[in-house]
């Protein structure tokens, strides 16, 4: 007995649909290990690669924050941040840089943080708000860190961090 059209067209979608859920697994085998382990909706992410960066005689020991998903979960959802930590967020190429504070809990400054280390501007952000915070001129690099922290230490804009991200090459 021959296959009627319509199973022949079935026959040829389940072929498809098998192919496509291969490259799909495929795809998703290949992606980095940091981007399979982001945080679960709703929750912190604080397994990230560190950093140690210094700010004059002040250690920072900052996450970082790579991945597209690792930068849109940031420290959201996050109840507690040891004084001296932060996360340093890494963008491929300057540009000018916002953040709000969306699901965010803790209140937190943003140091906007030029390729070579100076920081450019420095932001006071307040928690669960969507208000906009940019980088006065285009940046690589961003550094939240407990809000006051950088008024503390009497750090500013033009400090200069130290640190692998901001070596010269």
């Amino acid at each position: 007995m021959f296959p009627t059209p319509l199973a022949i067209r079935s026959s040829r979608l389940a072929q498809r649909c098998l192919a496509a859920s291969a490259m799909a697994c495929a795809l998703a085998a290949a992606l980095p290990a940091a981007a399979q382990q982001a945080a679960p909706a709703g929750e912190p992410q604080m397994q990230l690669a560190r950093t140690e960066l210094t700010a004059g005689m002040h250690r920072i020991h900052a996450q970082v924050a790579q991945t597209a998903r690792e930068k849109e979960i940031g420290l959201m959802f996050r109840k507690e941040m040891p004084a001296n930590e932060g996360m340093l967020f890494v963008f491929d190429r300057p540009g000018t840089q916002c953040f709000w504070m969306k699901n965010t809990i803790l209140p937190l400054t943003a140091a906007f943080v030029s390729d070579d280390g100076t920081i450019v501007n420095l932001a006071d952000m307040q928690p669960m708000t969507e208000d906009s915070h940019c980088s006065s001129k285009p940046v690589r690099y961003v550094l939240e860190m407990n809000q006051g922290w950088f008024k503390q230490k009497g750090i500013a804009a033009g400090t200069k961090l130290r640190g692998r991200p901001f070596s010269a090459p």
